[in-house]
Parts: C-alpha cells; sequence; structure tokens
C-alpha cells in the first residue's frame, strides 16, 4: 500500500509517496499547469509513475488558495495565480485517477502542519507558521491539528499602514504588500536575490514583519512562531535576530515574546504536512 502527498503551488507542484506514513519514499517537481484538467492529469500521471504497480491507500495535499466547506476544491485563488482550478472538483477528480480518498488543505496551513509535526516546530503545543515569499500566508496549529476556520486564515491580508504613509493610496497597506518579495520588487525595482544583504531594506523588513508577528501573539497566543518561504529562509534574507529584536520592540513587554525560529524541511514542508493529515485520517 502506498499514500500520496501533493502540494500544488502556484508556481511548482510536488508529488511525493510514502509507505509508512513517516518518511518520504520518492517524489517529483513540475511546473504547475494553469489549466485545472492538465494540472490534475499530470498529478495522477506522477503519482502512478511513483507507485509503480501499488494500491493507493489514502492521498493528502496542499493547494493554494481558498478551499470551499467540504475541502474538495478552492473557491478562490487571491493570487490569480490559478484562477482556472476555482470551483472545480478537485478532491473528486484526483480520487477518481487514483482510487483513493483525497484529503485537501491550504497550502500554507499544509506546511505549517509539516513544520509542527516533523519540522522545527517539535515540542510545542501551539505552533503559529507564517510564510513570506512572492506573498504571506500562515496557519495556527495545535496539538498537531490545523486549528479550525470558517475561509481559512490570511494574516498577510492584516492592515498596518493604516493612514497609508509607507505605501501610499494606490497600494492596500497590508503585511503582505510591505513584506512579500513581491512588493518588494515592485519597490526596488529588482528581485529581491539581486539586493544584497547589507543593504537596510532587510531590517525595514524585519521591522514591518515583526509588527504584524505581534498581532499573530496576541491573537493566537502561540508557544512558538516558525517562519518560512524564500524572504526568510533565501538567501539573502530578513535575518532571523532582526524580526526577533523589533518584534520584541513591537511586544513592548504586553505579554513575552514566543521563540521564534526559521523553518527546516524547505520545499517539502507540504509534503510533510500531508503525511502529518494522513496520519491523522487513516
Amino acid at each position: 500500500m502506498s499514500y500520496v502527498l501533493f502540494d500544488i503551488g502556484g508556481t511548482k507542484t510536488r508529488v511525493a509517496v510514502s509507505e509508512d506514513l513517516k518518511t518520504i519514499s520518492d517524489s517529483v517537481k513540475f511546473d504547475t499547469p494553469k489549466d485545472f484538467s492538465a494540472g490534475t492529469k499530470k498529478i495522477i500521471e506522477e503519482a502512478k509513475k511513483l507507485i509503480g504497480g501499488n494500491k493507493v491507500q489514502a492521498m493528502a495535499g496542499g493547494m493554494r488558495g481558498i478551499l470551499n466547506g467540504e475541502k474538495t476544491g478552492i473557491i478562490r485563488d487571491p493570487g490569480m495565480a490559478l484562477s482556472t482550478w476555482e470551483d472545480e472538483p478537485l478532491a473528486e477528480v484526483l480520487e477518481k485517477g487514483l482510487g483513493a480518498k483525497v484529503y485537501l488543505e491550504n497550502d500554507a496551513a499544509m506546511v505549517g502542519l509539516g513544520e509542527a509535526v516533523f519540522g522545527a516546530g517539535i515540542g510545542h503545543d501551539i505552533i503559529v507558521y507564517l510564510t513570506v515569499s512572492t506573498g504571506v500566508g500562515g496557519a495556527k496549529i495545535e496539538g498537531g491539528v490545523v486549528d479550525d476556520y470558517s475561509y481559512g486564515f490570511e494574516p498577510g491580508h492584516q492592515i498596518l499602514d493604516i493612514d497609508h504613509t509607507i505605501l501610499g493610496e494606490d497600494i492596500e497597506p497590508t503585511l503582505e504588500n510591505l513584506v512579500s518579495g513581491t512588493a518588494l520588487e515592485r519597490r526596488m525595482g529588482v528581485k529581491p536575490y539581486d539586493i544584497p544583504q547589507s543593504d537596510a531594506v532587510w531590517d525595514q523588513l524585519a521591522m514591518y514583519l515583526g509588527h504584524g508577528l505581534r498581532n499573530s501573539i496576541l491573537y493566537w497566543s502561540p508557544d512558538a512562531i516558525v517562519l518560512g518561504g524564500s524572504m526568510i529562509v533565501g538567501d539573502p534574507r530578513i535575518l532571523l535576530d532582526d524580526i526577533i529584536k523589533h518584534t520584541n520592540e513591537a511586544m513592548n513587554d504586553v505579554v513575552p515574546t514566543p521563540l521564534i525560529l526559521d523553518a527546516t524541511l524547505a520545499d517539502q514542508g507540504g509534503l510533510y504536512g500531508a503525511m502529518a493529515l494522513l496520519n491523522q485520517k487513516v
């Protein structure tokens, strides 16, 4: 028996297989097709290659966007990268193609679950996971389970620049528009990886992020915060020590600042999260 794991992002999709729900035995990565039918066909084809002649016991994976209430597909992709996947029967198509039950979760929440169970969050009960890359997403994980929600977690859309003094009147003053790679490129005119680590903008981003983390700490009261995404674990990056410093300053002793940690599972966090979810479901 094999378990199929997947992680559908706006740019890349990863498919993997596990035999024991403890380790990943093989995986593949490919460009995410923008077309829903092409995307699901590719996932099914790659999964069949990975499992060989084995039977699929169950599947789980993360999908970018806002899931419907039944968690069988997405109703909206705010970033519009996979807008043709909206309102499509993702779980149903995969189940028919591979003959096994499919469990879906938001991609950022799935990575957070992976980090909580298999990565940096091990040993901590209440985890806030935040990813800072082209956008900003995240989730709250408690007791190794993604917290219940009605429409999903969107920490990147919290308003920070209330009076528009930083971003001006034409840009929504959210955390995402302050610290994401897309926002940085828009302001600086170059890709984030072309900005030297010595540039003062990296400390400025740490300050903005610290204020966003302050809200997460006050709302969710975590034992630890795990940070991932290319703006955090890439090179150059928003430095962890600067984030901790600015978060402490933003907290101003209202409550103690929890541990703030780098993610450790690299680009396989979503696959490990899928494995953790299957351990709960099967």
